[in-house]
């Protein structure tokens, strides 16, 4: 089974975001290169791995759902 690999517009309109949101504020920070990104051929074109960021929203949404809001803006493991 092969990897899809995806522009920055194309995960956009996936994820629903905006491609600056995700260059700018996800990429190298949520987004990891080698994990949910690569850069062909050693180039600047950026392409990114469907599936790894599919696997991850999800994992992320389950663990944030056993967590408990703080006034103080923390989170308690529930």
């Amino acid at each position: 089974m092969g990897d899809t690999y995806l522009t920055t517009e194309e995960l956009a309109e996936r994820i629903k975001y905006d491609p600056r949101t995700i260059r700018d504020r996800l990429k190298d920070s949520v987004l990891l290169e080698g994990i949910h990104y690569i850069r062909p051929f050693g180039g600047r074109k950026i392409l990114y791995l469907w599936e790894a960021i599919e696997r991850d929203i999800s994992k992320t949404s389950q663990q944030n759902s056993m967590m408990i809001p703080m006034a103080s803006g923390g989170v308690c493991h529930g």
